[in-house]
């Protein structure tokens, strides 16, 4: 089905789409810093909002709030799909980006878990929920918004910006975060600081609500509501349309499944990973994020633009295969750039432990379950970047080198008591457990691995916009591709940081994690291969 033109109307000039793909973009910039600024201080947050001297469930517990928003965007797909079929694009999307700077900016306003308990992380989790709903209905009509205005020759590359602009929220947050820290006193920060960059978002709201209230309806909507054929129940109709429920299927697990996991493997995998086990400086981890990522926004544009040439379908299949061979060596690389000393020490010197009923329960302070002795040392080790050969005995023992560690009972006291007395027992043989300040080499090198993830993650999302809106009829189109995209977006993505910590936390292993993505995108690969279109670029056609 060509896109129709409403009568009276005409072709947006150059002028006109510039300022489309402008406000767009800008407004999409915004509200994914929103969202992401409470992953990028993800590491300040776990201490303001949760009790407990336990570092790795301090972590998991942030991550959990964090997969509640992406929990809920199933539903603001399915509600702002809904409007944005019947009611227009335009107007659904500026009530998604009011809602997410008030619920962010509310984050800022929380007091912490010191002066009023348990309702901190409750009253978090509510305005997760908020922003969650908001994003649901945010990426379906900024990406058929701008569809809707190209011409088809140009469409992946005029969308592709969208797809930029998730990646630019990402490295505003990390801009801000670095402005506020060169502007506050450390302690300051930690104290009150971090604060800031969420009530930030009342005045990117504005700005995002002034650059939108400038444009005009889609044409292909005022074209569909000029015609009367709008639709009567878009959610129903985006199951019961012919061929919709593959097309579902397709865009769920072929398409979003695989971008999502990959991205937030590059972006947020990548974060935790340099922060947590292997130390490096904060500042410098999120100056090293800050300079890949503005390269990498780069990326999503040049996929896009080439998907208009080749099809929409090779760019996935080639992201996806290279994800499956690269994924695991990028990490290792990056892991001994980041931090070689402590890679070498655990070659030099193995640690070994044994004990009875040595296993980790994660979640053991949480649910008030006792944990074990043997798995209190194996989730500090894991923690600390330290791997570790696990023995079954009777008696619970550490080694390093095959030399005995005395294990001192204090360490059961408490969370840092014990990762304080195992690092004191390590250091002589080799480990470092201080902040790493790697050398510029070795930055330069990280870099790099970053840039090879992100390309990896922009050929499988630089030309999804393009590609979804093509796939789904046009006047259901806000929610069939909402729906499956969130759902993807929401669930294999949103959880991958706590199913990823989770799968460390369990196994020891710092790099076990990245099993659940390869999983993912292997899954995905196969179902892109049999189900996404062929051969160049399409309008929408009735099967």
């Amino acid at each position: 089905m060509a896109q129709a033109q409403a009568p009276g109307t005409r072709e947006p000039s150059e002028k006109e789409i510039r300022l489309v793909i402008g406000a767009s973009s800008a407004g999409t910039i915004f509200e994914w810093y929103d969202f992401f600024i409470y992953g990028t201080l993800a590491y300040i947050l776990k201490d303001a909002f949760y009790a407990t001297d336990n570092e790795t469930l301090g972590l998991l517990l942030v991550w959990s709030t964090f997969a509640v928003g992406f929990a809920f965007r199933p539903l603001g797909a399915i509600l702002f799909g809904f409007l944005g079929d019947r009611l227009g694009r335009k107007y659904t999307f500026l009530v998604t980006v009011t809602l997410m700077g008030i619920a962010t900016a509310g984050v800022g306003l929380i007091p912490t878990v010191d002066t009023i308990g348990m309702a901190a992380p409750i009253i978090v989790i509510l305005l997760r929920i908020i922003q969650g709903l908001a994003l649901g209905g945010e990426y379906g009509g900024a990406a058929i918004y701008v569809a809707e205005h190209a011409p088809p020759e140009k469409r992946g590359y005029y969308t592709s910006y969208i797809q930029a602009s998730v990646a630019g929220g990402f490295v505003l947050s990390i801009i801000v975060v670095l402005a506020c820290r060169f502007l506050i006193p450390a302690d300051a920060f930690a104290a009150w600081g971090w604060r800031v960059p969420f009530l930030l978002s009342l005045i990117l709201l504005a700005i995002s609500l002034w650059m939108r209230l400038k444009l005009s309806e889609s044409p292909v909507f005022q074209a569909m509501k000029a015609a009367g054929e709008t639709s009567g129940n878009p959610f129903i109709e985006s199951f019961t349309y012919p061929g919709n429920p593959k097309r579902i299927f397709v865009a769920l697990f072929g398409i979003t499944g695989i971008l999502t996991t990959i991205w937030y493997t590059a972006f947020f995998s990548g974060m935790s990973f340099l922060r947590g086990p292997m130390h490096v400086d904060d500042r410098t981890v999120e100056w090293v994020l800050l300079v890949s990522g503005l390269i990498v926004m780069s990326f999503y544009v040049i996929v896009g633009k080439w998907s208009d040439r080749i099809g929409r379908k090779k760019p996935i299949i080639i992201g996806a295969a290279l994800t499956l061979a690269l994924l695991f060596p990028l990490f290792w690389a990056m892991g001994s750039l980041a931090n070689p000393g402590l890679a070498k020490a655990a070659e030099r010197t193995p640690i070994v432990v044994s004990g009875p009923a040595c296993v980790t329960d994660p979640f053991a302070e949480l649910f008030q379950r006792e944990q074990t002795d043997c798995g209190k040392i194996l989730e500090t080790l894991t923690a600390s970047g330290v791997p570790y050969t696990l023995r079954m005995d009777s008696a619970l023992s550490l080694t390093a080198g095959g030399e005995p560690i005395a294990i001192d009972p204090a360490w059961f006291a408490d969370g840092a008591t014990r990762r304080a007395g195992i690092h004191a027992a390590l250091a002589p043989y080799g480990f470092d457990f201080a902040k790493q300040q790697p050398s510029i080499a070795n930055i330069l090198g990280i870099i790099g691995v970053l840039l090879a993830l992100g390309m990896l993650s922009a050929l499988t999302y630089g030309s999804v916009a393009a590609l979804l809106s093509e796939m789904f009829p046009p006047k259901i189109r806000y929610s069939s591709m909402s729906i499956p995209y969130h759902i993807g977006a929401g669930y294999l993505g949103g959880f991958l940081p706590l199913i990823a910590g989770v799968i460390v936390a369990s196994t020891g292993n710092i790099y076990s994690g990245l099993w659940y993505t390869w999983g993912v995108v292997a899954f995905g690969l196969v179902v892109a291969w049999w189900g996404i279109p062929d051969g160049p670029p399409k309008d929408f056609a009735d099967e």
